[in-house]
Protein backbone atom coordinates (compact mmCIF):
# COMPACT_ATOMS: atom_id res chain seq x y z
CA UNK A 1 0.00 0.00 0.00
CA UNK A 2 1.69 2.99 -0.84
CA UNK A 3 1.76 5.69 1.87
CA UNK A 4 0.34 9.22 1.08
CA UNK A 5 3.33 12.22 0.42
CA UNK A 6 3.78 13.86 3.25
CA UNK A 7 3.26 17.65 3.36
CA UNK A 8 5.82 19.85 2.24
CA UNK A 9 7.45 21.73 5.48
CA UNK A 10 7.16 25.25 5.57
CA UNK A 11 10.98 26.66 5.17
CA UNK A 12 12.02 29.04 7.95
CA UNK A 13 12.89 32.14 6.99
CA UNK A 14 16.51 32.62 6.00
CA UNK A 15 16.20 36.16 6.99
CA UNK A 16 14.83 35.89 10.67
CA UNK A 17 18.31 35.40 13.13
CA UNK A 18 19.99 38.05 10.85
CA UNK A 19 17.38 40.44 10.85
CA UNK A 20 17.00 40.10 14.41
CA UNK A 21 20.55 40.79 15.32
CA UNK A 22 20.79 43.77 12.91
CA UNK A 23 17.97 45.23 15.19
CA UNK A 24 20.27 44.16 18.16
CA UNK A 25 23.28 45.81 16.85
CA UNK A 26 21.41 48.92 15.39
CA UNK A 27 20.21 50.16 19.25
CA UNK A 28 23.64 49.29 20.86
CA UNK A 29 25.11 51.11 18.57
CA UNK A 30 22.76 54.29 18.66
CA UNK A 31 24.05 53.57 22.99
CA UNK A 32 27.15 54.15 22.01
CA UNK A 33 26.45 57.31 19.95
CA UNK A 34 24.84 58.58 22.93
CA UNK A 35 27.64 57.73 24.69
CA UNK A 36 30.28 59.00 22.81
CA UNK A 37 28.45 62.39 22.85
CA UNK A 38 28.54 62.15 26.51
CA UNK A 39 32.19 61.13 26.33
CA UNK A 40 33.59 62.64 23.07
CA UNK A 41 37.38 62.17 23.91
CA UNK A 42 36.83 57.94 24.70
CA UNK A 43 38.25 56.38 21.22
CA UNK A 44 36.99 53.25 22.39
CA UNK A 45 33.18 54.46 22.13
CA UNK A 46 34.36 55.61 18.64
CA UNK A 47 35.64 51.89 18.04
CA UNK A 48 32.25 50.79 19.95
CA UNK A 49 30.20 52.66 16.91
CA UNK A 50 32.05 51.49 14.01
CA UNK A 51 32.06 47.69 15.06
CA UNK A 52 28.38 47.78 15.70
CA UNK A 53 27.88 49.51 12.34
CA UNK A 54 29.78 47.09 10.97
CA UNK A 55 27.72 43.81 12.53
CA UNK A 56 24.65 45.83 12.18
CA UNK A 57 25.46 46.13 8.25
CA UNK A 58 26.66 42.48 7.78
CA UNK A 59 23.56 41.22 9.61
CA UNK A 60 21.09 43.26 7.67
CA UNK A 61 22.64 42.43 4.56
CA UNK A 62 22.30 38.81 5.46
CA UNK A 63 19.13 39.02 5.46
CA UNK A 64 19.08 41.00 2.20
CA UNK A 65 21.13 38.86 -0.27
CA UNK A 66 22.22 35.37 1.23
CA UNK A 67 24.97 35.27 4.06
CA UNK A 68 27.78 34.76 1.60
CA UNK A 69 27.06 37.07 -0.87
CA UNK A 70 26.98 39.66 2.36
CA UNK A 71 29.68 38.30 3.94
CA UNK A 72 31.63 38.46 -0.35
CA UNK A 73 30.41 42.31 -0.29
CA UNK A 74 31.23 43.83 2.84
CA UNK A 75 35.05 41.70 2.66
CA UNK A 76 35.66 43.43 -0.73
CA UNK A 77 34.47 47.12 0.58
CA UNK A 78 36.44 46.85 3.18
CA UNK A 79 39.38 45.49 1.46
CA UNK A 80 38.80 48.30 -1.03
CA UNK A 81 38.81 51.01 1.95
CA UNK A 82 41.84 49.73 3.48
CA UNK A 83 43.91 49.62 0.46
CA UNK A 84 42.89 53.21 -0.52
CA UNK A 85 43.69 54.39 3.36
CA UNK A 86 47.16 52.70 2.57
CA UNK A 87 47.86 54.48 -0.47
CA UNK A 88 46.41 57.83 0.32
CA UNK A 89 48.82 57.95 3.57
CA UNK A 90 51.48 57.10 1.33
CA UNK A 91 51.19 58.85 -2.01
CA UNK A 92 48.63 61.64 -0.83
CA UNK A 93 46.05 60.37 -3.54
CA UNK A 94 43.20 59.91 -3.85
CA UNK A 95 42.58 62.16 -1.01
CA UNK A 96 45.25 64.74 -0.20
CA UNK A 97 48.07 64.30 2.35
CA UNK A 98 47.23 63.33 5.26
CA UNK A 99 48.41 61.13 8.01
CA UNK A 100 46.95 58.76 11.25
CA UNK A 101 47.47 59.87 14.67
CA UNK A 102 48.21 57.15 17.10
CA UNK A 103 44.88 57.43 18.76
CA UNK A 104 43.24 54.56 16.75
CA UNK A 105 44.33 50.99 16.89
CA UNK A 106 45.34 48.10 15.64
CA UNK A 107 47.01 49.95 12.51
CA UNK A 108 48.11 47.05 9.85
CA UNK A 109 49.81 49.12 7.87
CA UNK A 110 49.47 52.19 9.20
CA UNK A 111 45.73 52.43 8.76
CA UNK A 112 43.18 51.79 11.47
CA UNK A 113 41.25 48.52 11.33
CA UNK A 114 38.07 50.44 12.26
CA UNK A 115 38.42 52.97 9.45
CA UNK A 116 38.41 50.04 7.35
CA UNK A 117 35.38 48.55 8.65
CA UNK A 118 33.56 51.71 8.27
CA UNK A 119 33.96 51.97 4.20
CA UNK A 120 32.14 48.05 4.82
CA UNK A 121 29.33 48.70 7.35
CA UNK A 122 28.49 52.50 5.63
CA UNK A 123 28.93 50.79 2.15
CA UNK A 124 26.24 48.69 2.51
CA UNK A 125 24.00 50.73 4.25
CA UNK A 126 24.95 53.55 1.06
CA UNK A 127 24.29 50.82 -1.27
CA UNK A 128 20.88 49.84 0.17
CA UNK A 129 19.95 53.59 -0.04
CA UNK A 130 20.99 53.63 -3.82
CA UNK A 131 18.94 50.30 -4.47
CA UNK A 132 16.12 52.11 -3.32
CA UNK A 133 16.55 55.75 -4.74
CA UNK A 134 17.58 54.69 -8.30
CA UNK A 135 16.92 50.47 -8.50
CA UNK A 136 17.37 50.58 -12.51
CA UNK A 137 20.25 51.10 -14.67
CA UNK A 138 23.98 50.53 -14.82
CA UNK A 139 25.12 53.38 -13.35
CA UNK A 140 22.08 54.93 -11.57
CA UNK A 141 22.53 52.84 -8.89
CA UNK A 142 26.12 53.04 -8.08
CA UNK A 143 26.36 56.42 -8.80
CA UNK A 144 23.96 57.44 -6.02
CA UNK A 145 25.36 54.67 -3.69
CA UNK A 146 28.89 57.24 -3.81
CA UNK A 147 26.76 59.96 -3.86
CA UNK A 148 25.02 58.79 -0.41
CA UNK A 149 28.67 57.44 1.40
CA UNK A 150 30.56 60.63 0.78
CA UNK A 151 27.55 63.00 2.02
CA UNK A 152 28.82 60.65 5.41
CA UNK A 153 31.84 61.85 4.96
CA UNK A 154 30.74 65.60 5.45
CA UNK A 155 30.30 64.51 9.36
CA UNK A 156 32.91 62.27 9.66
CA UNK A 157 35.80 64.07 8.99
CA UNK A 158 35.38 67.39 10.77
CA UNK A 159 34.24 65.03 14.16
CA UNK A 160 37.80 62.52 13.50
CA UNK A 161 39.50 65.54 12.68
CA UNK A 162 38.24 67.45 16.12
CA UNK A 163 39.32 64.29 17.60
CA UNK A 164 42.78 64.38 16.68
CA UNK A 165 42.69 60.78 15.00
CA UNK A 166 44.62 62.19 11.41
CA UNK A 167 46.34 65.25 10.83
CA UNK A 168 45.95 67.09 7.19
CA UNK A 169 49.35 68.56 6.22
CA UNK A 170 47.29 71.51 4.81
CA UNK A 171 44.31 72.39 6.51
CA UNK A 172 41.50 73.05 4.10
CA UNK A 173 38.25 75.47 3.66
CA UNK A 174 35.81 73.13 5.21
CA UNK A 175 36.10 72.72 8.48
CA UNK A 176 39.93 72.09 8.15
CA UNK A 177 39.12 69.42 5.58
CA UNK A 178 40.48 69.99 2.11
CA UNK A 179 38.19 69.65 -0.76
CA UNK A 180 40.86 67.12 -2.15
CA UNK A 181 39.39 64.75 0.43
CA UNK A 182 35.48 64.76 -0.57
CA UNK A 183 36.44 64.38 -4.90
CA UNK A 184 38.82 61.17 -3.36
CA UNK A 185 35.86 60.45 -1.39
CA UNK A 186 33.81 60.24 -4.07
CA UNK A 187 35.91 58.06 -6.20
CA UNK A 188 36.41 55.54 -3.87
CA UNK A 189 32.66 55.14 -2.85
CA UNK A 190 32.11 54.86 -6.59
CA UNK A 191 34.60 51.87 -6.65
CA UNK A 192 33.22 50.00 -3.27
CA UNK A 193 29.97 50.47 -4.93
CA UNK A 194 30.48 48.88 -7.90
CA UNK A 195 32.03 45.80 -5.88
CA UNK A 196 28.97 46.11 -3.99
CA UNK A 197 26.70 45.77 -6.83
CA UNK A 198 28.70 42.87 -8.48
CA UNK A 199 29.06 40.87 -5.72
CA UNK A 200 25.36 41.01 -4.32
CA UNK A 201 23.71 41.32 -7.46
CA UNK A 202 19.90 42.41 -8.32
CA UNK A 203 16.88 40.68 -8.21
CA UNK A 204 14.83 39.50 -11.53
CA UNK A 205 12.76 42.82 -12.39
CA UNK A 206 9.52 39.99 -12.50
CA UNK A 207 10.61 39.24 -8.76
CA UNK A 208 9.22 41.05 -5.51
CA UNK A 209 11.38 41.61 -3.33
CA UNK A 210 8.87 41.27 -0.03
CA UNK A 211 9.52 38.88 4.01
CA UNK A 212 12.87 38.87 5.06
CA UNK A 213 14.88 40.03 1.99
CA UNK A 214 13.03 43.17 2.01
CA UNK A 215 12.93 43.67 5.57
CA UNK A 216 16.97 42.91 5.60
CA UNK A 217 17.06 46.30 2.69
CA UNK A 218 15.44 48.24 5.17
CA UNK A 219 16.90 47.78 8.10
CA UNK A 220 20.39 49.01 5.51
CA UNK A 221 18.37 51.95 5.14
CA UNK A 222 17.25 52.41 8.89
CA UNK A 223 20.99 52.14 9.72
CA UNK A 224 22.08 55.14 6.94
CA UNK A 225 18.96 56.58 8.48
CA UNK A 226 19.97 56.11 12.00
CA UNK A 227 23.47 57.26 11.25
CA UNK A 228 22.20 60.88 9.39
CA UNK A 229 19.90 61.60 12.50
CA UNK A 230 22.68 61.30 15.64
CA UNK A 231 24.92 63.04 13.93
CA UNK A 232 22.80 65.99 13.29
CA UNK A 233 21.90 65.92 16.82
CA UNK A 234 25.37 65.52 17.47
CA UNK A 235 26.65 68.36 15.85
CA UNK A 236 23.41 70.93 16.35
CA UNK A 237 23.45 70.31 20.49
CA UNK A 238 25.62 67.44 21.92
CA UNK A 239 29.19 68.47 20.78
CA UNK A 240 31.03 71.19 22.53
CA UNK A 241 31.38 73.58 20.96
CA UNK A 242 28.46 72.57 18.66
CA UNK A 243 28.77 73.04 15.07
CA UNK A 244 25.64 74.18 13.13
CA UNK A 245 27.30 74.52 9.86
CA UNK A 246 28.44 70.55 9.69
CA UNK A 247 24.73 69.76 11.41
CA UNK A 248 22.78 71.60 8.58
CA UNK A 249 25.44 70.75 5.55
CA UNK A 250 25.53 67.10 6.51
CA UNK A 251 22.02 66.75 7.48
CA UNK A 252 20.56 67.97 4.78
CA UNK A 253 23.35 65.86 2.46
CA UNK A 254 22.49 62.15 4.55
CA UNK A 255 19.15 62.89 4.94
CA UNK A 256 18.22 63.77 1.52
CA UNK A 257 19.01 60.25 0.83
CA UNK A 258 17.35 59.26 3.53
CA UNK A 259 14.25 60.51 2.83
CA UNK A 260 14.41 59.29 -0.69
CA UNK A 261 14.83 55.92 0.17
CA UNK A 262 11.72 55.98 2.16
CA UNK A 263 9.58 57.49 -0.11
CA UNK A 264 10.37 55.01 -2.96
CA UNK A 265 9.62 52.41 -0.38
CA UNK A 266 6.42 53.76 0.28
CA UNK A 267 5.74 54.15 -2.90
CA UNK A 268 5.62 50.45 -3.67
Amino acid sequence: MLSEPEAPRTPRPAGAWPNAAGVVALAAMVAAQIATGLRPQDPRLTTAVVVLLAVGALAFAAAAYTPRRAAGAFTAAVAAGYAAEWIGTRTGLPFGDYRYTDVLWPRPGGVPLIVALAWGGMGLAAHAVARRVAPRGRMAPILTGALALTAWDLFLDPQMLGLGLWVWAEPGPYRGVPLTNFAGWLLVSFLVMALLDRITGRPAADRPVTGAEAAGTTGLVALYTVMALMETVGFAVVFRPPDPFVAAAGGLAMGAFALLAWGCAWRR
